[in-house]
């Protein structure tokens, strides 16, 4: 079974990302694990404590969702920075492919941060990149 690490914050209960998933898992056994970095934008800066409740009520509407697709899934909230998210991730368990879930390009700071290249030279795995909308 291929494990399959997947970050994603804002997008995380996109249609995008759900499709992928159910896309990917069709391809043959797969088990995610859905990695939220805790905070994010005004949230973070104003009170960390509300970023990491607005975290979790994400990976939890997702996991609901994904778990409804007959997805084999599980999540966890990471470091606000995703490139730790996935470093720290990575590092905790053995995985075989990344999906990095971020905003379209015009108002992505993770594309800007280049954050899918910068998980696949920190971690070694293959990743899919998918674009993914917001509820926000």
């Amino acid at each position: 079974m291929a494990k399959i690490l997947v970050v994603a914050n804002r997008t995380v209960e996109s249609p995008e990302l759900e499709e992928a998933l159910k896309q990917r898992a069709a391809e043959g056994d797969a088990e995610f694990t859905v990695v939220v970095p805790s905070a994010h934008g005004f949230a973070k800066a104003a009170n960390p404590d509300a970023g990491i409740a607005e975290a979790e009520g994400h990976v939890h509407h997702a996991l609901e969702k994904f778990r409804q697709d007959g997805l084999d899934v599980r999540g966890q909230l990471g470091d606000p920075d995703p490139v730790a998210a996935v470093q720290d991730a990575a590092n905790a368990d053995s995985y075989d492919e990344l999906i990095v879930s971020t905003l379209p390009t015009h108002v992505s700071k993770w594309l800007r941060l280049d954050l899918p290249r910068k998980a696949a030279h920190a971690t070694g795995l293959p990743v899919t990149h998918v674009v993914g909308s917001s509820k926000d």
